[in-house]
Order: structure tokens, then C-alpha cells, then sequence
């Protein structure tokens, strides 16, 4: 086995997991998994740069994390940064502060390489269920972005577009420096516009309509089924490989768009970090399941941080 750390930083958040991996199985034993919100994003679509005060809530996160990499001893460290990076005028100063705390440089990989991390994360324990029609069309909806990929044992096809819960949320649901709470029914009519595009260019890769079983990853999607299943609280075990049908997707959704700040920060389930989000999040999963025809949506809490830690085993060997 061999003990490694994983890094995913988006958008919206920063995630760690530790785990041993076996090099020959794939088999992967969870040692510690922990998520903070950052929105190291915020501002980047209006403003092309990291805001310094994102920069520092994400290094106090790096911190956090340097420390407990280090006291489970962790032989292998993958740093993996996603949209909010990529589209940044200075990263520079992102990867600079990265490697001082952590002592590696993040990868700031392009759109296919994270759609391709997530498709292993989530279906490699998915591998001989009967239950589940492949191929599978995995969608990770980030904070900036959401990969699209379908396969069936490998990828088949990948494509990474500019629309997630935090970008369609600034750009459309922010007024005058704060989230319009209930959006009108314009601003919801334009999230779904964007959407809309992003899903006619994703289809221009990815054969969406061919896929038999869908797979969704990320907060939004495992906030939906939190909601959908009233848990009284964050239930990981409980939320990863749940199904939440599409007339459920819909009733949620129209619910967190009608509803206020207050609201929605009294579900018990929900993250802080989620309140103003989650709206938009749950409307671009509710798109792409009707582009798609899907009935359903199978949740993973097994994702690209996964994914990320299969590659370091694989690279040990």
C-alpha cells in the first residue's frame, strides 16, 4: 500500500484526502477527507485575477492541511487546482504561496485532465454492478466549471465548460455586491441561457444523449441529495451512491430559487458555504438531466480527489 495525499482546490473549495492505495488493485482505504469553503474564485469572472483576501483564506487552508498530511506521514503529496486558477491573470502568486506551505507546485490542469481525474475517482468501485446501464456520463459541476466525460471502462469523451454554481451565481444573480435573494425570474431565465450554451457546446464533444447511467459529483449535487432525503445533517455514507429521481431535482431546485438566504441556511444539511450557490448549482444539474432524458442521477461522494490519489499510487510504482 501506499500512502498518499491528495489535493483538489477549485472555485469554490479546497479538499484533502489521505488514503493508502494498493498500486495493483486500485483499492483505496480513506484515512481523512476534509473540505473547506474558500471561494478562491470570488471575483475572478468580473475581475480576470485572485482577490487577495480568496489568496489567504486559501493559505490558511494549505496550513491547516500541510499539518495533517504530515502527521499521517503521507510518502506521496498531488496538488491539483481547477477553473478559479486556471482563468487567473496571477496564478503566479497562487502557485508561489502553495509551494512555500506545502513544498510541491500545483498543477493547474486544463478542463480534460480534471473531467478525466473525476471519471476514475467515480466509477472505479462502480465496476461490475449490474444495477447500472453504462456507459456513464460523469458531471462534476464546480464552482467555475462542470466536466462533462462518458465512458465506460475509459474515458471516451471529456469536455470542460465555463458554467458552475459560483460563476453563474456572480454573474447573474449579484447585485450592487450582494445575491439577490429571491432571484427574479429574468435572472433565473439567464442562468439557464448560459447553461443552455454550455451544454450545446459540450454536446459538440461528448454524445450527453448516449449515456445510460448518470453520475453526479461535487456540492451541489450531494447538497440535492441531502435535501431530497431530509437528512438531519451531512451524512456522507448516506449521501454516496444515492438516487435522486428528476421530478425530485426539479422540485428542489425550484424550491432553493424561490427561497431566501435565511432559508436555505436552515437546512440542516447545508453548508455555509453553499447558501448563496446552491441555486444555481442544483439548476445546472436539473439542465443537463433533461438535455439528457435522465430519470435519475446516481450521487458519488467519490470524486476527483480520488482520482487525484490513484494517480500518485500509480506513479509510485
Amino acid at each position: 500500500m501506499t500512502r498518499v495525499a491528495a489535493i483538489d482546490c477549485g472555485t469554490n473549495s479546497i479538499r484533502l484526502l489521505v488514503a493508502d492505495v494498493d498500486p495493483a488493485t486500485g483499492e483505496l482505504a480513506e484515512l481523512d477527507r476534509r473540505m473547506t469553503i474558500v471561494r478562491l474564485g470570488q471575483g475572478v469572472d468580473r475581475t480576470g485575477r485572485l482577490a487577495p483576501e480568496a489568496l489567504e483564506r486559501t493559505f490558511a487552508a494549505c496550513r491547516e492541511y500541510a499539518e495533517v498530511i504530515e502527521g499521517y506521514g503521507a510518502e506521496r503529496l498531488r496538488f491539483v487546482a481547477t477553473s478559479a486558477s486556471r482563468d487567473a491573470e496571477n496564478r503566479d502568486e497562487f502557485v508561489r504561496g502553495v509551494l512555500d506551505i506545502l513544498g510541491v507546485e500545483p498543477e493547474v490542469i486544463s478542463g480534460d485532465q480534471e473531467a478525466e481525474f473525476s471519471f476514475t475517482g467515480a466509477t472505479k468501485e462502480l465496476t461490475g454492478r449490474v444495477d447500472l446501464d453504462r456507459p456513464y456520463l460523469v458531471v462534476d459541476i464546480g464552482g467555475g466549471s462542470t466536466e462533462f466525460v462518458v465512458g465506460d471502462d475509459h474515458v471516451r469523451a471529456a469536455r470542460s465548460v465555463d458554467v458552475g454554481c459560483v460563476r453563474m451565481t456572480e454573474r447573474h444573480l449579484v447585485r450592487d455586491g450582494a445575491v439577490t435573494d429571491p432571484p427574479s425570474e429574468e435572472q433565473i431565465a439567464a442562468i439557464r441561457a448560459d447553461v443552455e450554451a454550455a451544454l450545446d457546446l459540450a454536446e459538440r464533444t461528448v454524445p450527453l444523449r448516449e449515456a445510460r447511467t448518470l453520475v453526479g459529483l461535487a456540492g451541489s449535487v450531494t447538497t440535492v441529495s441531502a435535501i431530497a432525503q431530509e437528512l438531519p445533517e451531512y451524512d456522507s455514507a448516506a449521501i454516496h451512491h444515492s438516487r435522486v429521481s428528476r421530478d425530485r431535482v426539479r422540485e428542489i431546485t425550484d424550491w432553493l430559487l424561490r427561497s431566501t438566504h435565511a432559508e436555505r441556511a436552515a437546512v440542516p444539511s447545508m453548508h455555509p458555504g453553499r447558501v448563496d450557490v446552491i441555486g444555481a448549482g442544483a439548476l445546472v444539474l436539473l439542465a443537463i438531466m433533461e438535455r439528457m432524458g435522465a430519470e435519475e442521477v446516481v450521487v458519488s461522494e467519490h470524486d476527483i480527489l480520488d482520482g487525484i490519489a490513484h494517480s500518485c499510487a500509480a506513479e509510485a510504482r
